[in-house]
């Protein structure tokens, strides 16, 4: 859901904007790998070490996060999703992205990745059973591991939980018509980077995640959704929008019309470039 801009660069137009987490110290955000841990200690007591999974983390940051955490080397548990037996759905084809439940996990000392993982993954699981959900309309029944790609989506591209329901609306109606999604975070999942801007020859890239060249969704998930992100999929808000763009943080504006989404787009490309320190 972008346009073209004069430097021949589309920008995104979708999205929250980055949010750190400070979590025992450390800041953990959705484009850097910290090691999330909170470590508490009493006395002698042996030590509990707790990992802690931000909402919208994709696997690949949640595997890199559980090599640090458990002292590993780098690509161990990446590597351990060979013989890991993690009860994903069939259409997930034993990749667990969307399966690894954003939560505090507690880490013992004879925890490994596949336990780790496992946990995430049962997690996930008791929080989506259910088997089928209704979502859009009362006609419209959509399957979990559907579900889960979509919510993954919106927690990609919104930052409230106001936004959130918004956000699956317009995925919604876009689906529905039979119109591209068109959104950044898919192409980013796809080139395994976080940016705010995305190339012509970006949306012209080969790939099953270029929601520019492809209408549907993705094959799966692209990122691990949160609870809000969840319920926004299966009650978004009542709406007839088709486009959206975050002017500013706090001011998501959502239309049906594309002119008055263009001068939004414009007031956005002004707000960036005030926002752009001076060289």
């Amino acid at each position: 859901m972008e346009t073209n801009t004069p430097s021949g660069k589309r920008t995104r137009l979708t999205g929250p904007a980055r949010v750190a987490f400070v979590v025992a110290g450390a800041i953990v955000a959705g484009a850097v790998v910290a090691v999330p841990l909170l470590i508490l200690t009493r006395g002698d007591e042996p030590r509990q070490v707790r990992l802690v999974i931000p909402e919208g983390w994709r696997a690949g940051q949640i595997y890199r996060a559980v090599d640090k955490a458990l002292r590993l080397p780098p690509g161990s548990t990446r590597k351990s999703l060979a013989k890991a037996q993690l009860g994903l759905p069939q259409e997930a084809h034993g990749n667990p992205e969307g399966y690894l439940f954003p939560a505090t996990y507690p880490l013992r000392e004879n925890s490994t990745p596949e336990s780790v993982l496992q946990y995430m993954v049962d997690t996930a699981n008791k929080r989506f059973k259910g088997g089928t959900t209704t979502a859009g309309s009362p006609r419209t029944a959509m399957g979990v591991y559907r579900t889960v790609t979509i919510a993954s989506i919106v927690q990609s591209e919104a930052a409230t939980s106001q936004d959130m329901r918004k956000v699956a609306r317009v995925i919604f109606n876009r689906l529905h018509r039979g119109m591209p999604l068109q959104m950044d975070s898919t192409l980013n999942y796809a080139k395994d980077r976080f940016t705010l801007d995305t190339s012509l020859d970006d949306t012209r890239m080969d790939s099953p995640y270029n929601s520019y060249r492809h209408t549907g969704l993705p094959p799966t998930p692209i990122a691990n959704p949160g609870s809000d992100a969840m319920r926004a999929v299966l009650n978004p808000t009542p709406g007839d929008w088709l486009f959206f763009v975050t002017v500013k943080p706090g001011d998501t504006r959502f239309t049906s019309s594309y002119e008055e989404h263009l001068r939004n787009v414009r007031e956005f490309n002004r707000e960036r470039a005030g926002a752009a320190p001076s060289k």
